[in-house]
């Protein structure tokens, strides 16, 4: 990701991170699946060893898997995103970092979780930001990701209410399977489903438990059209 881009991002969600809080933080209360889908991660690494949540934002996904009994520490790009995690978590490590360059030791965690956190990466840049999370995990770790199923890019100059530049990427989930591999995962299990209705933007999503793989494979990947649009998607 480069720079600029990297200071949008910034800047944004310090900008919209109380309203986030408002928002977000008790959002896994009404969505039974994504707690489902936590659970199994959590059966998977309770007693393994550390796990992270990358783009935690306030911190709700880290909280519930630390009360599961996760090892877990929380790592967003924004400092008001984490300053707000660590006030309403102050049981749980939260630090800044860039998902794409983290200041972390290859193989340090047994798990990763990114929720709805790779949704900034475009197809060009995400089998290298894949790539630096099978770094940070240990042969064998287990990722856990999520994002919204579609072809388009979103881009928001507003949002809540705020002055924004972000950019949202939808992805096919057999896309995200290529792209997991090509950085050296293997593909465990894909998950659909339909939005929550009154609860969240009204888009499909997708989750996939990956592992890191012994070796990266020597394939190929073709990318596939993207429709940039410019519309509210909060």
């Amino acid at each position: 990701m480069d720079d600029p881009k990297l200071k949008d991002y910034q800047v944004s969600y310090d900008r919209i991170a109380d309203e986030y809080v408002r928002r977000i933080y008790r959002e896994l209360q009404h969505k039974p699946l994504d707690r489902k889908l936590l659970d199994r991660f959590c059966a998977a690494l309770r007693d393994v060893g550390p796990a992270c949540d990358i783009g935690c934002g306030p911190g709700h996904v880290t909280r519930y898997l630390h009360d599961q009994g996760v090892e877990i520490c929380g790592i967003d790009l924004s400092s008001k995103m984490v300053e707000r995690a660590r006030h309403l978590n102050p049981r749980i490590e939260f630090r800044t970092g860039d998902m794409t360059k983290l200041d972390v030791a290859e193989a340090t965690w047994a798990g990763i979780v990114a929720f709805y956190s790779l949704i900034h990466i475009s197809c060009e840049e995400m089998v290298r930001a894949l790539t630096e999370l099978r770094r940070v995990l240990r042969p064998g770790g287990l990722l856990l990701l999520s994002f919204h199923i579609g072809n388009e890019a979103v881009h928001l100059d507003e949002m809540w209410g705020h002055k924004v530049s972000l950019d949202f990427f939808f992805f096919q989930p057999e896309e995200m399977a290529s792209f997991l591999t090509l950085a050296g995962f293997e593909i465990e299990d894909i998950i659909e489903r339909d939005p929550y209705p009154e609860v969240e933007h009204q888009s499909r999503r997708s989750y996939i438990f990956s592992r890191r793989a012994a070796e990266v494979p020597q394939i190929s990947y073709k990318q596939s059209n993207r429709q940039k649009i410019r519309s509210p998607i909060f």
